[in-house]
């Protein structure tokens, strides 16, 4: 909870001493629904597992990380890109749900196109230099997106996912979330259809 209360997307959190969270912020996010991932048809969808934003001292961002100060390119800027990853895993999936604390709280698309920071001999990192917000979340508890994609596909991928739940596993920044379940991923294998 540390992370949601960090990144401002739960309104009412009072500080006494201590944050308090309100009961029914807790109710609301405790009802908030899955990610239905199966309806955007590849194998996989890789998550950005974001925290709260942090200043940074590069010269093409000032903040890493998600939180509802920052304004739209501020956002961009900080989600989308430089990070330990399968580039052409993440643009497979066409779409890369950010999260904190398994909740969707942005979605950026058009990842087509990747830079790699020319580090030899090691897991590079990369970016997405053509990224664009399709959506983002100021209020986990009653989410609106803030963003009016121009794109029908965007605002159609953002309703999809802000403000479910998606979790995810890795041991960094990106992880890679199958689309189907293991049941439907068995009988896909044996040619079963439900």
């Amino acid at each position: 909870m540390k992370k949601l209360l960090a990144t401002g997307v739960v309104p009412g959190v009072r500080e006494q001493g201590r944050q308090v969270f309100p009961l029914a912020a807790l109710q609301r996010l405790q009802a908030r629904p899955a990610a239905v991932l199966s309806v955007f048809g590849t194998a996989e969808v890789a998550v950005l597992r974001s925290d709260a934003p942090q200043r940074v001292d590069e010269p093409d961002r000032e903040w890493i990380g998600f939180g509802t100060g920052l304004d739209e390119a501020q956002l961009l800027a900080a989600l989308s890109g430089w990070w330990r990853c399968d580039p052409a895993r993440v643009a497979a999936g066409a779409v890369l749900p950010v999260t904190v604390a398994g909740f969707v709280v942005a979605v950026l698309t058009g990842l087509d196109e990747w830079e790699a920071d020319g580090t030899a001999g090691t897991t590079g990192r990369y970016r997405f230099p053509r990224a664009r917000l399709a959506g983002f979340l100021t209020d986990l508890t009653a989410p609106v997106n803030a963003v009016d994609p121009t794109d029908p596909e965007d605002a159609r991928l953002a309703g999809l996912l802000l403000g479910t739940r998606l979790v995810s596993v890795s041991g960094g920044p990106i992880a890679y979330v199958p689309t189907t379940t293991s049941a439907a991923q068995s009988d896909t294998e044996r040619g079963v259809t439900r």
